[in-house]
């Protein structure tokens, strides 16, 4: 981060995805990387008269270390006839799963590209992070803000020819996007809590006739995008306004990252916890929302609820929990000590994908992985049979006994 996070260097951050490393064994061997990121770095690849159109260049893997000529490739045959063809830009030629890029255990890290600025036609070098744990993907988001599955980011956001990708690399939901006119009087005095924006993107996208798991993915796009335009009218005029001191544009940099941090942290909780009601789960009857189960310990639901589960006549296989983490790579031991009562505990994750390893021990602690349907391809076929869906869930704990 010291290193090459000076003005000489523009950063592309993401979540290592199973279809990026060798984790679900895919054809494609190597990081996707968004077509508007891609060009932006390597203009010479935007060459859509020719088939799958290459280029390589120097990638420092500096986090094992390790040091490759790779391979920056369009695969472009949608445009040339082919059916079911793809039109998508990725890494490729690191040779195999010795590269941390591929090892299926990077499956779910955070991973920092560094681009050295150059004037076309020349080539950047990258040079490459892979997070090794959690401590490390703290350290990044605490500098950048949160980064979530399936979502890129550029760092510094605005970077010259590369100033228009932002909004193509964050996968924008069309129309969710809030006017400056639209923002509540209240929201620019105080800033609006993640609730309200929630119920704003539920107005937006009611969605009442898309099973759970298109719902809770819709709206939570929406929200994001809720989030970031709220963010830049609020902002915006700090900003242009300028800063008597340093201390000053210090403090509001990092109250901004701290709130995207807090937004990025309940977002999934809390839109999971609309969706119960919606799907006619009555709070305090069939399940109860941050309950205290022991002394210092707090699960995100209960089911059927928090009396029952204090009730030590009612059965243990009668009772269920639910953690949700948007990532789960080394977060999800942490929920195994929550709710003693019940030895199975039930995790939704947006990760896209774990490795077969780390879900075999998942298992054997006793660990439930619940992922939205239209993610689960990301995961290795071995896998995917033993993920339960939110939909499946939300069924299950229906047809709990409440007494």
């Amino acid at each position: 981060m010291d290193e090459y996070g000076g003005p000489e260097f523009v950063w592309f951050l993401k979540r290592l995805s199973g279809n990026d490393t060798l984790e679900n064994k895919a054809h494609q061997a190597g990081p996707y990387i968004p077509r508007e990121v891609m060009f932006g770095f390597f203009p010479s690849l935007n060459r859509p008269v020719e088939k799958n159109p290459d280029l390589w260049f120097d990638l420092y893997v500096d986090s094992d270390p390790d040091h490759q000529r790779v391979r920056a490739v369009w695969y472009n045959n949608k445009l040339h006839g082919t059916k079911d063809g793809r039109n998508e830009t990725r890494f490729t030629n690191f040779g195999g799963q010795a590269s941390a890029l591929l090892d299926p255990e990077s499956t779910g890290a955070l991973t920092i590209f560094a681009f050295r600025k150059v004037d076309p036609p020349g080539l950047p070098d990258c040079h490459v992070w892979v997070c090794r744990h959690g401590t490390e993907e703290d350290l990044v988001e605490d500098h950048v803000g949160p980064i979530e599955p399936g979502k890129g980011q550029l760092w510094p956001p605005q970077q010259g020819n590369l100033r228009s990708i932002k909004n193509a690399i964050q996968w924008v939901a069309a129309g969710c996007r809030i006017s400056e006119a639209e923002i509540p009087d209240a929201w620019r005095i105080k800033f609006p809590t993640g609730a309200e924006i929630i119920q704003t993107a539920v107005k937006m996208r009611p969605d009442l006739g898309l099973n759970p798991d298109k719902r809770l993915m819709r709206r939570r796009d929406c929200e994001f995008q809720i989030f970031r335009s709220v963010e830049q009218w609020v902002e915006m005029p700090h900003i242009q306004a300028g800063f008597p001191t340093v201390d000053d544009f210090v403090a509001r940099a990092q109250t901004i990252l701290q709130r995207r941090k807090a937004r990025s942290g309940r977002s999934l909780e809390l839109h999971t916890r609309q969706i119960f009601l919606e799907e006619r789960l009555v709070e305090g009857t069939h399940f109860t929302h941050q309950p205290v189960s022991e002394d210092g310990k707090r699960p995100d639901f209960l089911f059927p609820s928090v009396s029952a589960y204090r009730d030590p006549l009612f059965p243990k296989d009668r009772l269920r929990m639910l953690a949700v983490k948007t990532t789960c790579r080394d977060r999800w031991r942490q929920i195994l000590n929550e709710a003693e009562r019940v030895p199975a505990k039930h995790l939704l994750t947006l990760q896209e994908g774990v490795s077969e390893a780390q879900f075999g021990e998942m298992t054997r602690a006793g660990v439930q992985l619940v992922v939205p349907a239209g993610i689960m391809k990301n995961f290795p076929t071995t896998v995917q049979p033993h993920l339960q869906t939110l939909e499946s869930f939300i069924g299950d704990v229906r047809l709990l006994p409440l007494g």
